[in-house]
């Protein structure tokens, strides 16, 4: 009996339908020559300090760095503590029975790093000792399923991808474990401060731009504005210049009417720059990206994406949803072209599904070496159904970042216009020549957004025109602004670097904090620790978790850049990279932040002492 091996319930059932399996057992699905069974995620984590003799939260025992690794079984919490959970003990045993009799092992958790982590910790758990087979597949259709059987990977070729995933949890436990202990004893806390090797210095940016924020101060300035006419189209032009002095800009404004220039009121023309520009389609989606669209258009957090866009994945409607590439090879490209067809009736997209068919496709986003595990996110081509109203909203951004990317530049006209009226004012225009891509979403252009004008007219160098109305402007610097999910996310990509650029950000992402399949969950475990809040759309900070970052800010473990590193190191270990030379520096790593949060806990002592004092006067 060949023994298929799948991360859920829901994909274990999927993957037997496809086979024909119809027998349904205790824990599994047979027939064909197969059984098909199922975890439900992780079921067995690195076992808890206590299983390695260090009882209780003590100092001496810090920092806890046990000599070899035990697995154990996923706990619930009851009335009567921490217990394991009979379901999951129940499905090892299923699982174990399984293997036992097993000609064949396929595993067929999610093709990733988390995946491999939650198949091998079984099957290790378990002391299977027999050869294993692996089906690597990024879309559920039953053809995608199909040829993924038909093309098994010896199990040993995901050897590295385990020993990356491996590496990440212990690493988490080392960090996590140690820093939270030694921070809550430090600080004589009576709960518990939980800091963590990624949600630590996700924590102290959230916080450092919220007091810079608080503690920011608006600065005045002014700018003035003249009013101009060009054969009755009027057009804006702002001072080059800002004044800090209101008295200085009104000296230049008073003078403004004085302008000799032939007739009343007048201002000449001193250059007329009119330039094409060509804007390059976006990339496909890979999760971050999404998930920073679907924040921005319909207020999603990254974990209601992440949990809609899983759902359309096992229905069979969208490719896989972890993973952090935005390109595919010229093998998925060749297939395109049929996903377009089958949207020419689509209600929104029908049209510009018609005119891609009529073109040659843009190619930006086909680059197979930028193709990491899995390729960007994509529509199968299978006809979506009765979808809830969220889920056709990530579907139809799916659906539309395909048509987007794969189509015509955006061919944009800008217009500046230098003129002299007593000082340099500037006019700047954008006229979208063809809209290409952004007709897919007829989506305002983000540039126009801050221009004073529509529309600018054809005007030449020398030209005299008349001012009809002037203005003095009083402006003031506005601060950052907070962070809500989208920005966050995009922040966590390159380590708190603000980038702009799609290909800069993807060239650097190896340095990012987190990966895009753990992020939205660094978000949530940050809400459910109290150490942030969301306030409408943004990301605010707890008393409670600026409190701890007030310790941590300036230690080794709140540094975004620092821990971005790590994430690269597992990167590279899954290209082969040493796991010992790893394992070494993350074992010295806890010492040091181990020993730094012993003696930096000292001042949280104090403030939360103070603050129990004030509670104690007030009641």
């Amino acid at each position: 009996m060949k023994i298929v091996i799948a991360e859920k319930p829901s994909v274990g059932r999927e993957l037997a339908k496809v086979f024909g399996a119809t027998t349904k057992k205790d824990g599994y699905i047979e027939g064909k020559g197969y059984s098909f069974t199922w975890a439900f995620g992780h079921l067995l984590q690195l076992a808890p300090p206590q299983e390695y003799g260090f009882i209780g939260w003590r100092r001496q025992h810090l920092p806890m760095l046990p000599q070899k690794f035990k697995l154990g079984i996923r706990k619930i919490k009851t009335k009567d503590g921490m217990v394991e959970d009979p379901g999951v003990r129940k499905q090892l045993d299923i699982i174990k029975k399984l293997f036992d009799e097993a000609t064949e092992i396929i595993v067929a958790t999610d093709a990733g790093r988390e995946g491999e982590l939650i198949f091998r910790y079984i099957y290790y758990f378990l002391k299977c000792k027999k050869p294993f087979k692996r089906l690597w597949i990024s879309s559920q259709t039953d053809e995608a399923i199909k040829e993924g059987f038909r093309n098994l990977k010896p199990g040993t070729d995901y050897d590295t991808l385990f020993n990356s995933a491996h590496c990440r949890s212990e690493s988490d436990w080392l960090v996590g474990m140690n820093a939270t202990q030694a921070l809550s004893i430090s600080a004589g806390a009576r709960s518990v401060l939980s800091l963590g090797r990624v949600q630590t210095p996700t924590l102290a940016m959230i916080c450092s731009r919220f007091l810079e924020i608080k503690h920011f101060v608006p600065q005045l300035y002014y700018q003035l504005a003249i009013q101009l006419d060009e054969d009755g189209q009027l057009f804006k032009a702002i001072s080059v210049n800002n004044f800090d002095k209101k008295e200085d800009a009104e000296a230049l404004f008073e003078k403004i009417e004085d302008v000799a220039s032939g007739f009343p009121n007048g201002a000449k023309v001193l250059t007329v720059e009119a330039k094409p520009r060509k804007e390059p389609p976006p990339l496909l989606h890979d999760l971050s990206s999404l998930q920073q669209e679907a924040n921005k258009r319909k207020g999603f957090t990254a974990d209601q994406t992440l949990n809609l866009l899983q759902g359309l994945y096992e229905s069979k409607l969208v490719t896989y949803p972890r993973t952090g590439s935005r390109y595919i090879g010229d093998d998925v490209f060749a297939g395109v072209p049929v996903l377009i067809e089958k949207l020419k009736g689509h209600q929104d997209f029908g049209k510009q599904a018609d005119f891609l068919l009529t073109v040659p496709l843009n190619k930006r986003s086909v680059n197979a070496k930028k193709v990491t595990d899995h390729h960007a996110i994509l529509p199968t081509g299978e006809s979506p159904y009765q979808l809830s109203g969220d889920k056709q909203a990530i579907y139809d951004m799916v659906v539309g970042r395909m048509l987007e990317a794969f189509h015509q530049e955006c061919v944009k006209e800008i217009t500046k216009i230098t003129i002299e009226a007593g000082s340099v004012f500037m006019a700047n225009g954008t006229v979208i020549r063809s809209a290409g891509w952004r007709s897919v979403f007829n989506e305002s252009d983000d540039e126009k957004k801050d221009e004073e004008n529509p529309s600018l007219p054809k005007v030449k160098a020398g030209e005299e025109l008349p001012i009809v109305n002037k203005a003095l402007l009083e402006k003031q610097t506005k601060p950052k602004a907070m962070y809500n999910e989208a920005s966050l996310l995009k922040a966590l990509e390159t380590s708190g670097k603000d980038i702009e650029d799609e290909e800069l950000r993807y060239a650097m992402k190896d340095s990012g904090l987190g990966t895009p399949a753990t992020r939205a969950s660094i978000i949530e475990t940050l809400i459910n620790r109290e150490y942030v809040i969301r306030e409408k759309r943004n990301l605010v900070p707890t008393n409670k978790g600026l409190a701890v970052y007030d310790v941590v800010k300036d230690q080794k473990i709140a540094q975004a850049e620092l821990t971005g590193q790590w994430e690269k190191r597992l990167e590279e270990i899954r290209s082969g990279a040493s796991v010992t030379d790893f394992k070494a520096e993350i074992i010295e790593y806890t010492r040091s932040i181990t020993n730094e949060l012993l003696q930096a806990g000292a001042g949280l002592a104090e403030k939360f002492m103070k603050e129990e004092k004030v509670a104690v006067k007030e009641g």
